[in-house]
């Protein structure tokens, strides 16, 4: 996948955040941000799809991947100031934002401050940041910081990764990717990929909206509230992906793939 990209990297006060670019430099933007605890290899799949039409950009995002060690700063806002400054670093002025799990946080984020960057958004088997939450989620939310730290490291991955894919091979490069990251920021990431969340009433994206899950994927609230969320949104295009769970663009990627560039055609 990396022949067909430049990899760069952007140093800021205490993380080297590397990321990959297309050498064309004349087509539409897309920018692929992985979930939490993967890398920007998660991609590998679409990168084949779009690379003839589209440029690309991917990252690891600060904390994963290359661009470790985290440093003390991390937060969802963090990460997305730091793929603010690279879109400034490139001059991508618009783009449309892929995002997977933790990525599609990202991208809400992006969208809700800084919406003139976003073309249109692609959110695969995440959350949405500005739902009202139940009072039992709330109460999970609060639980999961004192639980998640009794977990031993081992059990921990594994569950982690039982939950994330059907995939044999995605559910090894989850196992890798997790254990590169250690249980200390591993935890830090999933927490503060949680405290993201904020309610905003009557709030609307207001974007085109490809929002994907997995038939399997038991995650938190993706797939309850998946229908509710793409009903709240004018722009909205609701894909269910079978034989796939929560990283579902890896489980199932020629499904995944033709969702995306029927999408994308679409809107060009």
């Amino acid at each position: 996948m990396d022949e067909l990209l430049y990899e760069k990297v952007m140093r800021t006060d205490e993380c080297k955040i590397h990321y990959w670019i297309s050498k064309n430099q004349s087509s539409p933007w897309l920018v692929f941000l992985h979930g939490a605890g993967a890398d920007h290899k998660m991609f590998a799949e679409q990168l084949q799809t779009v690379s003839k039409d589209f440029n690309v950009l991917l990252w690891d995002a600060r904390g994963h991947g290359l661009s470790r060690p985290m440093g003390n700063k991390f937060s969802i806002t963090v990460l997305m100031e730091d793929l603010v400054e690279i879109l400034n670093i490139e001059s991508i002025d618009k783009a449309t934002f892929i995002g997977q799990s933790m990525g599609g946080n990202i991208a809400q984020e992006l969208v809700f401050y800084y919406p003139h960057k976003v073309e249109k958004l692609v959110l695969v088997d995440c959350t949405c940041n500005t739902v009202k939450l139940t009072g039992f989620e709330k109460l999970t939310l609060k639980l999961t910081p004192f639980l998640i730290r009794l977990y031993p490291w081992n059990y921990l991955v594994r569950a982690s990764v039982k939950a994330s894919a059907l995939n044999s091979e995605v559910q090894i490069y989850l196992e890798k990717s997790f254990h590169k990251i250690g249980k200390k920021d591993f935890i830090k990431i999933f927490l503060e990929t949680a405290a993201c969340l904020h309610y905003e009433e009557e709030y609307k994206i207001n974007k085109p909206i490809l929002l994907v899950y997995g038939e399997s994927d038991q995650t938190g609230n993706i797939k309850k509230i998946a229908s509710s969320w793409a009903a709240n949104e004018p722009y909205c295009h609701l894909v269910e992906i079978p034989n796939a769970s929560h990283c579902s663009n890896q489980d199932n990627p020629l499904e995944f793939n033709a969702a995306l560039i029927e999408f994308l055609k679409k809107f060009i």
